[in-house]
């Protein structure tokens, strides 16, 4: 089993994987979330009304930022200098539906999926605490790796994102 799951050694143990004899590289990669809303709720975001004011704008920064703290989040991430961040939003008001895509890239001996996924994690979280004052019912689903590159496994793409 420690041979599949590299966070575990030989005894079970949960450990931080030595990258050190990795070379460094382009590394890149991309993640989505899924906050549903009542379609009400959605055309507020969407139209920048909501009670605590610019939603999308404020998630976006929130995800960047998280991003960055990724290694203070998650115990086992290794910290990265991060050459890029971005997260992007939409909102589809009819389906009640508000989408956030990030993508993370360094140059270094690990990917950056999990700085990625914690972008897209914290920009949902942040548009609950957005909204909450219109609907408390406000559902975070999915949050998905879409796509990664770099690094000896080489580029992957999730097949239904």
């Amino acid at each position: 089993m420690s041979e599949r799951l590299t966070h575990i050694d030989g005894e079970g143990t949960a450990r931080m994987v030595d990258v050190g004899d990795k070379r460094p590289g382009e590394r890149r990669a991309r993640a989505r979330a899924r906050v549903r809303m009542s379609p009400e709720t959605a055309r507020a975001v969407e139209a920048g009304d909501a009670p605590k004011g610019d939603v999308l704008g404020v998630a976006r920064l929130a995800g960047i930022q998280a991003a960055k703290q990724t290694a203070g989040l998650i115990p086992l991430a290794h910290p990265l200098p991060l050459t890029f961040v971005d997260v992007e939003a939409s909102v589809d008001a009819g389906e009640g539906l508000v989408e956030l895509l990030a993508e993370a890239r360094t140059v270094d001996r690990t990917g950056v999926e999990m700085e990625a996924m914690t972008a897209c994690a914290v920009a949902a979280l942040t548009v609950y605490d957005m909204v909450k004052g219109l609907e408390r019912g406000v559902e975070l689903g999915e949050i998905v790796l879409l796509e990664k590159s770099g690094g000896r496994s080489g580029p992957w793409r999730r097949e239904d994102g």
